[in-house]
Formats: C-alpha cells, sequence, structure tokens
C-alpha cells in the first residue's frame, strides 16, 4: 500500500524559508515522479514543482521558479521542497502526489496522480 506522508509545513513570516518533506513508503521512489500541489482557501489546487526519476528532469510553476527547488533522496525515499522568500500567496495547503514518470513535465494535473499525502498547511503570515 502506497502511503505519502507530508512534514515540514508551518508559519512563516514574508521572506521566510520552510522545507517541506514527502516520506514515501509502499514504493520505490525511483520509479515514480512526485509532484507537489498546492490549495488555497477557494481556489483550485495546483501544481508547484515535480520531480522524475532517471533523468531527475524536474518542472516548476512560473509563480516558484527561482524561489523553491524540489528534490529526491532516494535512499531515504523521500521528496523535499525547499522554499524560500515565501510570499503571503504562498500561502496554501500543500500535498505531495506519486505516479508514472510520464504525468511529470512542463504541465502536471492533480487528475493525473493517483497516490497523495494528507497535506501540510503552509502560512505566510506577518
Amino acid at each position: 500500500q502506497v502511503q505519502l506522508v507530508e512534514s515540514g509545513g508551518g508559519l512563516v513570516q514574508p521572506g521566510g524559508s520552510l522545507r517541506l518533506s514527502c516520506a514515501a513508503s509502499g514504493l520505490i521512489l525511483d520509479y515514480y515522479a512526485i509532484a507537489w500541489f498546492r490549495q488555497a482557501p477557494g481556489k483550485e489546487r495546483e501544481g508547484v514543482a515535480c520531480i522524475r526519476r532517471s533523468d531527475g528532469s524536474n518542472y516548476y510553476a512560473d509563480s516558484v521558479k527561482g524561489r523553491f527547488t524540489i528534490s529526491r533522496d532516494n535512499a531515504q525515499n523521500t521528496v523535499y521542497l525547499q522554499m524560500n522568500s515565501l510570499k503571503p500567496e504562498d500561502t496554501a495547503v500543500y500535498y505531495c502526489a506519486a505516479d508514472h514518470p510520464r504525468y511529470c513535465s512542463g504541465t502536471y494535473y492533480p487528475a493525473d496522480f493517483g497516490s497523495w499525502g494528507q497535506g501540510t498547511q503552509v502560512t505566510v503570515s506577518s
């Protein structure tokens, strides 16, 4: 049974940093694409970043490019999202999701990902 567990969320001031973790079990991370999505109140879930296995290609939403970095540690079966220069508009529940690497490309959609974590709240506020 696939299980994804996010952690690392919290309250941070604008300009601050957080690192989210997505610990995976029941799957071999190297064979999957892992994506981070977020959902703010009243808004649709949107893709933030995605990383594939093998070539390690990663993709970012325009709104987070240059500020967020996705990485993976296959030995720990964990994917990270380093978030720097956080803005109030980054406030959302952040989810990690896993599925076939073909779903991680320039665009990636929540409906394509079959395994999800429970989410972790990120609040950026002074």
